[in-house]
């Protein structure tokens, strides 16, 4: 096991333990089982990453490269609306219940939801070597369009499963207020999509034509 996924084994207690802690302060209690459940999901898929995908993907997701960057100011604005929507939950659930009426069976199965989604994001980082964690064209690692996999069904797949995963998050939290920030992070990341398929229509070889085979972005049938 190398250097980069032993940090992404440490790291999966350290994010799941922060996580846990804006919500459970947020919330002044910890007896919130369903809160639980999704921590213990999260864990999973970060040790899940850790084992099963490639050492240079995760070193290019933790420390992405600096060639070939688009200037973006994506993550400094999605992580303060995610983490707006843990607070919001865990006050919601625990001190002032403004609007935690969603049904225990839809939040079960938006846990569902959650696992299929960051699922499907594993897969499609596993397929593609180039998943980076910012928008760059990485000549600097052979940057190479990517067609198997869930590729040959929508042109970003991995960005279908971020967006569906924060949907069922929310609804997996419980609470109606917290998805308010939620669709915030689900805008940001429709704008990602058009700036990276721009990018890489323009700027890869073998994209254009890859795109013109494979009509769909996010949802097959739908954009």
């Amino acid at each position: 096991m190398t250097r980069t996924s032993i940090r992404q084994l440490l790291g999966a207690p350290l994010i799941c333990g922060i996580v846990g802690a804006i919500l459970f302060a947020a919330a002044g209690r910890i007896d919130l089982p369903l809160v639980w459940a999704w921590l213990a999901i999260m864990f999973a898929i970060i040790v899940a990453s850790a084992l099963l995908l490639p050492p240079d993907l995760l070193q290019e997701r933790q420390r992405p490269g600096r060639e070939g960057r688009l200037h973006d100011h994506h993550r400094a604005l999605v992580i303060p609306l995610i983490v707006l929507s843990w607070v919001l939950a865990g006050l919601d659930l625990g001190r002032f219940h403004w609007s935690d009426t969603i049904p225990t069976s839809l939040r079960i199965a938006a846990l569902a939801g959650y696992t299929a989604a960051m699922i499907l994001m594993l897969w499609a980082m596993r397929t593609n070597r180039f998943f980076s964690a910012v928008i760059r064209l990485q000549r600097d690692r052979d940057h190479q369009t990517i067609t198997g996999g869930p590729y040959r069904f929508v042109r970003h797949p991995g960005y279908t499963g971020m967006i569906a995963s924060m949907v069922c998050a929310g609804l997996a939290l419980g609470s109606w207020i917290a998805l308010v920030p939620t669709f915030g992070v689900v805008l940001l990341f429709l704008r990602r999509t058009i700036n990276e398929d721009r990018m890489l229509r323009r700027d890869l070889a073998g994209y254009a034509d890859y795109a013109a085979r494979v009509r769909c972005r996010l949802v097959p049938g739908v954009w």
